[in-house]
């Protein structure tokens, strides 16, 4: 049977996946990349980076891709003319300044001991005075755009870092002539071509370039206000053409499949950002299916046929996640390394023996609330500046009383999410979770259906967006007539084991999550009930 690739790109590393159309996972290779996250110094310097800088080599997803593809090839025993498709997903915001051909600023010698010509990798912030600027100028003007993220453009975006770099770094600014996305770019170095027709993927531009469907990316009037020489970024430093995921990009190029280990001409699908790939993924064919893709923080997507303006979600985008939909993208900003920061505060060796307490504690952890902002609030408030707290401790309370309210304070937060996203008629129908944390963590989504009061499938595969990726692959490749029946023959878990909630628990956590509302009213201007 065919096979199709997937190439799913990390912070540290990128996954090849090899899956045939049956969902059958053939091989799976990783690679690290050489210079991992560049946060010191820029590579054979010793001159300290500012603080807050975070970057990559574009090399090393060159090189690391051929790798890892050529080692799932060995692995599975196949050949390039096996693979018939290729899907990517990539972090963002990841994105690099480029010459019209292609070629990385950072990789020109007179600009490579520039920072900003470098790759910024999706977790540098460095922009955080001109992310403040972008949102002051669009409250001042009332941009349509900020309805659709909450009222609030992000730190880690692709507009702030561009002005970083305009008002940082001029010279790298002027020199550079295309700004994209990474994944955007690695697709290109795929299927090469003009810089005209280079495959913007309409999740990163919607996600996290401020662009819809309906009205492209801001306004040179508003981009103009916010630095005169910022006005025509996006029509002299933006080119190329936009496409959902799943959408054919181009074949590969005969030098990139030698490189690969491929077939010239292998279709290449439109990049989708990391977490999204989890979306098909985890089987999530229908609308209305709420994926949880939980780790260290959790991305929490929908795709639906309503397209509503919901306050403090912070990604609406038509054909962001799938084709014909309207992608959701929800999330909060600590989750898993909130768990492990209790851990390590507690003294404690790992969470196994954590996780045995608090299971057999009762709902509501003997009298400890928590209010799990830990790294701020991502949705609904998009407020990082926000703080969380433990009330009603006392001498008696012991490490997994902390973690039980913690756990429970997590599962509050996406009842919040799920209710906000229904109160504003986006039908929410179903759960499934995904990601590293469902599987080992299990106490996690158990806590989660008691207080969704619905049950939770867990997908059973452990490489989530490498399979959505390779599902994406299969599409560019017209292997199936829509994106439902591909995820249905590719990532349908016919047995994925469901956790179902517990009615004796219902009663405890309505009351809980009402408990929990007004703590969140009483450290920020949230409204205080479900009800409010």
């Amino acid at each position: 049977m065919p096979l199709a690739l997937g190439l799913d790109f990390g912070t540290e590393s990128v996954r090849a996946l090899l899956v045939d159309l049956r969902g059958r996972e053939h091989a799976s290779a990783v690679a690290h990349y050489r210079h991992g996250q560049i946060i010191d110094a820029l590579p054979g310097s010793k001159k300290p980076l500012p603080p807050h800088y975070a970057l990559q080599h574009p090399q090393d997803w060159l090189d690391s891709a051929a790798k890892a593809t050529r080692s799932a090839l060995r692995s599975a025993k196949a050949g390039a003319d096996d693979v018939l498709g290729i899907g990517v997903d990539f972090t963002s915001c990841t994105m690099l300044p480029a010459l019209r051909d292609g070629t990385p600023l950072c990789l020109v010698e007179r600009f490579a001991r520039e920072p900003l010509a470098w790759p910024k990798l999706w977790k540098h912030h460095g922009a955080q005075a001109q992310t403040d600027r972008i949102n002051q100028v669009a409250r001042e003007r009332g941009e349509k755009f900020l309805s659709r993220y909450g009222g609030t453009i992000g730190l880690e975006w692709f507009f702030p870092k561009m002005l970083e770099t305009l008002e940082r770094a001029p010279r790298v600014y002027q020199a550079a002539e295309v700004w994209l996305e990474a994944g955007d770019w690695f697709v290109w170095q795929l299927i090469g071509g003009d810089a005209s027709a280079l495959p913007r993927s309409t999740c990163q531009a919607g996600y996290k370039g401020m662009w819809s469907a309906d009205d492209g990316y801001p306004s040179e009037d508003f981009l103009r206000a916010v630095h005169p020489k910022f006005a025509t970024v996006v029509r002299d430093k933006m080119p190329g053409r936009l496409l959902a995921p799943g959408v054919s990009a181009g074949g590969l190029t005969p030098a990139m499949a030698k490189r690969l280990g491929l077939r010239e001409g292998t279709p290449v699908s439109a990049a989708v950002i990391d977490a999204h790939a989890g979306v098909p993924g985890a089987g999530a064919a229908e609308p209305g299916t709420f994926v949880m893709v939980l780790g260290t923080s959790s991305c929490h997507m929908l795709n639906s046929v309503e397209e509503r303006f919901v306050p403090g979600v912070a990604g609406i985008v038509r054909d962001g996640i799938l084709p014909g939909f309207a992608g959701y993208e929800t999330g909060q900003a600590a989750v898993g390394d909130a768990f492990d920061w209790l851990r390590r505060l507690t003294g404690q060796r790992d969470l196994r023996q954590l996780s045995q307490d608090a299971a057999a504690l009762a709902p509501g952890a003997d009298g400890v609330l928590c209010l799990d902002w830990l790294n701020g609030c991502r949705t609904p408030l998009m407020d990082g500046s926000l703080t969380g707290a433990f009330t009603g401790l006392t001498l008696r309370h012991t490490p997994a009383h902390l973690y039980r309210a913690l756990l429970e304070a997590s599962a509050f937060g996406v009842r919040w999410i799920v209710d906000l996203l229904r109160e504003h008629g986006v039908p929410v129908n179903r759960f499934v979770a995904t990601g590293g944390l469902p599987h080992h963590n299990p106490l996690v989504v158990e806590v989660y259906a008691d207080v969704l009061g619905a049950p939770i499938t867990v997908h059973p595969s452990k490489h989530g967006p490498a399979l959505g990726a390779a599902i994406l692959g299969a599409l560019a490749a017209d292997a199936f007539p829509s994106p439902t029946a591909a995820i249905r023959a590719m990532a349908t878990a016919k047995f994925a084991p469901v956790i179902k909630p517990k009615a004796k628990h219902r009663a405890a956590y309505e009351r809980l999550y009402s408990d929990y509302r007004k703590l969140a009213a009483h450290f920020s201007a949230a409204p205080s009930s479900p009800s409010s």
